[in-house]
């Protein structure tokens, strides 16, 4: 079974345009061995150089309703896949998956939450306010080094699915 993590994102902005804004934020880091593309990150290419397999999606209605996180109905519209290999630097790959989320965000506008299947709430963005998961597994100072401020620390789960 894959080790797949997802960000969700309510956006007015088009698939498309997240998948370029995420080319964009990839491109200094050098995640990827050649420049990735908008096509390759809507279709089946992208893979870093950990082993991560990277997609842009629109996001479809799911059969049980939409979740609530921190209160409020959350209905995505793009979500941004991370599946990651499993025979390579898991930590690493979990790295570079926080490190593109953040950089994604800095230029994406609207709510956003990073989850694994819905359960571990690892970033949540509502108004404008990001929070961070107060566990320190998966907020390491490597990984808080790289999220710029202000941030809050707070525990999010999804609840309530209408």
């Amino acid at each position: 079974m894959a080790i797949a993590y997802s960000l969700d994102l309510v956006t007015t902005w088009t698939t498309a345009e997240v998948a370029r804004s995420l080319a964009d934020a990839a491109r200094p880091m050098r995640l990827f061995e050649i420049p990735v593309t908008v096509d390759a990150l809507l279709g089946d290419d992208a893979l870093t150089v950990h082993r991560t397999w990277i997609r842009v999606t629109p996001c479809r209605p799911t059969p049980w309703g939409d979740p609530r996180i921190g209160g409020r109905v959350f209905t995505p519209t793009v979500s941004v896949a991370f599946r990651l290999g499993k025979h390579t630097d898991i930590p690493g790959q979990q790295d570079d998956m926080t490190r593109l989320a953040v950089g994604l965000l800095a230029q994406v506008p609207g709510d956003a939450v990073l989850h694994f299947d819905y359960e571990d709430v690892w970033l949540v963005r509502q108004d404008g306010e990001p929070a961070l998961n107060e566990r320190s597994d998966l907020w390491p100072p490597n990984r808080l080094a790289a999220v710029p401020g202000p941030y809050r620390r707070r525990t999010h789960e999804f609840t309530d699915w209408d």
